[in-house]
């Protein structure tokens, strides 16, 4: 996403998000169009884990300012099991800030 930034600069922000897959599975990406990124995965030009599990849904995304950011995070949640992604979707506050509870990722 392209933003205006101070003196007219452009502003390229990045994201973090899941996808629920039609078998319920969660697929985690990083991207700067949530919207067009969707819409790959569910033409089938995404990654082959959605590919195989169409159609999916947008459940979450999260900013950032830098790629690099984007991906940490993104590894982060590539690690989390299935049950701590599904509490990050629902909207808890404690996993939306990046902690994690007992020190697993």
């Amino acid at each position: 996403m392209r933003s205006r930034g101070a003196r007219g600069s452009v502003i390229v922000m990045f994201f973090c998000y899941i996808l629920e897959c039609s078998d319920g599975s969660y697929y985690v990406g990083v991207t700067d169009q949530p919207e067009r990124r969707l819409e790959e995965h569910n033409q089938g030009k995404g990654a082959d884990w959605t590919a195989r599990r169409r159609p999916v849904k947008l459940l979450w995304t999260e900013e950032h300012l830098t790629r690099s950011s984007a991906r940490q995070r993104e590894n982060q949640l590539k690690r989390w099991e299935h049950s701590q992604k599904a509490k990050l979707v629902g909207g808890s506050p404690r996993l939306r800030s990046g902690q994690t509870h007992s020190g697993r990722a």
